[in-house]
């Protein structure tokens, strides 16, 4: 009984960590403002898109789970100007008359 015991937290240790790991909604609060596209991408991981026009870049986060609920979704936007983090949040981007990213965050 106790093997079995085991084998079950053994299976279910990594099952929540995994989830865990996925909530990209509450990695977003581990960033700020002045970031380097590097730190963004070591904190959130690989974006799912990526756009840029002149100095400025937007890093897209597709369709990732908001908290632990696999209904909970929205995709999420990192925006860098001059490589250096200035707006991130769920939403949606646009660009600007001045060709700038403008992030419209989600209600």
């Amino acid at each position: 009984m106790l093997a079995i015991r085991r084998i079950g937290l053994a299976l279910l240790m990594p099952l929540a960590l995994l989830i865990a790991s996925c909530v990209t909604g509450e990695k977003m609060s581990s960033l700020s403002p002045g970031m380097t596209k590097a730190q963004v991408i070591a904190t959130l991981g690989r974006p799912d898109g990526y756009q840029s026009e002149g100095e400025n870049e937007v890093l897209k986060y597709t369709n990732k789970l908001v908290s632990g609920f696999s209904w909970d979704k929205a995709d999420y936007y990192a925006i860098l100007q001059e490589g250096k983090l200035v707006e991130y949040g769920a939403g949606q981007v646009r660009q600007d008359e001045s060709h700038k990213f403008v992030l419209i965050k989600a209600l």
